[in-house]
């Protein structure tokens, strides 16, 4: 099901019963969502990520990997310099349930 824009608080309160219901506890208190269950969801991914955003979500990046520059390793390219996609997504303990 697509959330419309022009719903308002009705896609506001959808959005947030989406969350709520997908998001697991975090060690920092608040409410940690994956971004792969947002996407299989079937909702509208871009407005779930601004309702997180908006209220106060912040991603989670993945562990930098190391930098191995030895004799046999990969040569730097443009696509190892680009900014991860966050995995996860951290809500703030007020939105914890």
């Amino acid at each position: 099901m697509m959330i419309e824009e022009d719903e308002g608080p009705r896609a506001d309160e959808r959005i947030e019963a989406l969350i709520a219901r997908l998001a697991r506890p975090h060690r920092s208190g608040g409410r940690v969502i994956e971004r792969a269950t947002l996407l299989a969801a079937g909702d509208d991914f871009g407005a779930a990520l601004a309702w997180i955003e908006a209220h106060g979500g912040e991603p989670e990046l993945p562990a930098a990997e190391p930098a191995a520059r030895g004799l046999h390793s990969a040569r730097p390219s443009a696509e190892s310099n680009r900014p991860a996609t966050p995995l996860r997504f951290v809500l703030p303990t007020a939105h914890s349930r």
